[in-house]
């Protein structure tokens, strides 16, 4: 890790406690990429819902007027989390000019295209989280899950005819369900904050679209969908607390969301697989519950890095004066994703726990921050 750090900016209601956890966690995180980032978390306390566009404006230009002079490429980085997206980084990047006089375009990640920002951006968690999940999928035999007349096109295609429940509908459950369908999964759910929006026989890529527009045009709530053809609403009430039946959980909203009777429920629901795509959704009973019943468990340091890793794909973009393609950061992004994977998979490996990539995903983490700590002479043992 060099001095660099991509600090994911978290706009809520959040204790300084959990802050620091979070930060903490990301130094691991950033250090599973394999990429020159260090890591860390910072943000302030404002809810965003039922905000004028100028109250939004003003906090952001106020929130940078505080922090200027602690950020820079070469210093530290901050980039987008909950409650934070293109619209608040647009704004903060503005003030920061202001302030500073000049554009420094590598002081922020999350940008948009049209300054400095990278393609496949806001795409980049939801995208990574299922990537990894498809490398998993490839690694482990799970055809026995699947009755013969699901399994057409699987060798090809891992994801195809799985049922996979989502939370969230924010960007990286808005991104993970466009990717699962567009390898030929089936999308069954998403929540906010107020519920849970449910299709048992899955979302079209239509239905899709619908969330996406009232979610980043509307900014409205899911229970505004809740005459949408074949779904059905469960207002107060998360997706784990609904019994349903998947192949596939990819929790996508915030911390603590799976709970030990949410864990029970995915396992009497029939779910073999799950990867975290929110920062540490998953209680730590909970967890307990899903590594000793499920075949598949990727945790949040290794399955939701796609996002940092897309925004230190953005800095080297903006240090060499570049603008790759969609395609070219894709091919990087999946790169990235598939070696996350094969890091935790090799340590789980080499310490004798197989298939525990929690395990595999921390030690390896730890261990590229202690060889460079050690490196570096700042250990004395």
């Amino acid at each position: 890790c060099d001095l660099r750090s991509v600090r994911e900016a978290v706009v809520s209601t959040q204790s300084t406690g959990i802050v620091k956890f979070l930060g903490f966690e990301q130094i691991f995180k950033n250090a599973l990429t394999n990429l020159p980032i260090g890591g860390g978390k910072g943000g302030c306390v404002f809810d965003p819902k039922g905000k004028s566009e100028s109250e939004v404006r003003m906090l952001c230009e106020s929130f940078m007027k505080g922090l200027y002079r602690h950020i820079g490429p070469d210093l530290d980085v901050p980039a987008g989390d909950i409650g934070v997206g293109g619209r608040e980084i647009g704004y903060m990047y503005g003030e920061y000019v202001r302030l500073r006089g000049q554009p420094d375009m590598g002081v922020l990640t999350g940008k948009s295209t049209d300054f400095g920002g990278s393609k496949l951006r806001p795409e980049a968690t939801g995208y990574g989280l299922v990537y990894i999940t498809l490398e998993a999928l490839k690694k482990y035999n799970h055809y026995r899950y699947l009755p013969e007349s699901r399994r057409a096109g699987i060798s090809t295609n891992c994801f195809n005819g799985l049922k996979v429940l989502i939370s969230g509908s924010g960007n990286v459950a808005q991104f993970a369900a466009e990717k699962v369908l567009e390898l030929g999964g089936i999308v069954c759910s998403f929540s906010d904050s107020t519920g849970s929006i449910t299709n048992e026989t899955g979302f079209t890529r239509a239905q899709l679209t619908e969330v996406c527009d009232l979610k980043n045009v509307k900014r409205g709530r899911l229970s505004e969908l809740s005459g949408m053809s074949g779904a059905k609403y469960h207002a107060g009430k998360s997706v784990w607390q609904l019994g349903l039946n998947c192949d596939i959980a990819l929790p996508c909203a915030t911390q603590n969301e799976i709970t030990v009777e949410g864990a029970r429920n995915l396992v009497q629901g029939g779910c073999w697989c799950v990867a975290e795509g929110a920062n540490m959704p998953t209680t730590n009973e909970a967890v307990d519950v899903l590594k000793s019943k499920v075949d598949i468990y990727i945790p949040a340091k290794a399955a939701n890095a796609g996002g940092v890793a897309t925004s230190a794909l953005e800095m080297a973009q903006n240090s060499a004066r570049l603008f790759w393609t969609a395609e070219e950061v894709d091919e990087k992004l999946k790169g990235i994703m598939n070696n996350i994977f094969a890091t935790a998979y090799s340590t789980a490996q080499e310490f004798d726990r197989p298939w525990d990539l929690q395990f595999g995903a921390n030690a390896a983490g730890f261990l590229k921050v202690y060889k460079a700590y050690k490196a570096m002479g700042y250990l004395k043992f």
